[in-house]
């Protein structure tokens, strides 16, 4: 489903109304709410609003559990650490305790890393399918979402797990979410604005499909896209 506002702040506005209403529904079903947070410039300024005075008191953190659908292999002391951005943006200004924040360990080789955080994953969902209440998403203007970046092998990977992921362009390595994981969960987001990003918006949601091209059209179940109008101004339909 799409959702379509005029200004950044109103879509922030929105997402942030949709992770209540979603950690709401999962605590009150189950006791407790799971999610898959992204990392980037743009979640950030929507951790600082579920942070904010506006936001905090509507969710009872105590029973959200956390996770990164991916990671920088760097240390999570580094300025390009998801987990040190998401720290600092929400965890360290709400409190959360330590055991809810499930880090992928970057202090692990690339591949040991995701073996391990599969296993983490696995046993916080008692070896059950691993379904996640909530994946938040952004997307590049290349089209990648997580660290699923267009001709990785990756891509082709057919398992719910956590893999490695090798940028040759930036001669780095990535820990991330594959598509099948991703796609088990009850609710997916895209968070998406600004008009440098209209291009890969219509390149996913538009063009016929090309995965090696536009990773993005792997994610396809529970979707909701939240967008502002220079996001999605390439929109046709």
């Amino acid at each position: 489903m799409l959702h379509i506002f005029d200004t950044t702040d109103e879509v922030l506005q929105a997402l942030a109304g949709f992770f209540v209403k979603s950690a709401d529904e999962a605590i009150a079903q189950n006791g407790q709410f799971t999610v898959a947070l992204s990392g980037g410039s743009s979640p950030k300024k929507l951790y600082e609003l579920l942070a904010s005075d506006a936001y905090k008191k509507q969710i009872d953190w105590k029973k959200v559990y956390f996770f990164f659908g991916d990671e920088r292999n760097v240390p999570d002391t580094d300025k390009d650490s998801n987990a040190l951005m998401v720290q600092t943006a929400l965890f360290d200004p709400l409190k959360i305790p330590a055991a809810n924040i499930f880090k992928v360990n970057t202090a692990l080789s690339p591949a040991q890393a995701a073996d391990d955080y599969t296993d983490t994953i696995n046993h916080f969902f008692d070896n059950d399918l691993v379904k996640f209440d909530l994946v938040l998403l952004g997307l590049g203007d290349n089209s990648h979402t997580a660290s699923l970046f267009p001709h990785t092998a990756i891509l082709t990977n057919k398992k719910a797990e956590v893999k490695e992921v090798f940028l040759e362009d930036q001669q780095i390595y990535r820990i991330s979410f594959t598509a099948p994981l991703i796609n088990q969960a009850d609710n997916i987001a895209f968070l998406v604005y600004g008009a440098g990003k209209a291009e890969a918006v219509h390149h996913v949601l538009e063009d016929a499909e090309n995965i090696p091209e536009y990773p993005a059209q792997l994610i396809r179940k529970n979707v909701d896209w939240f967008l502002d109008k220079p996001a999605a101004v390439r929109l046709t339909k």
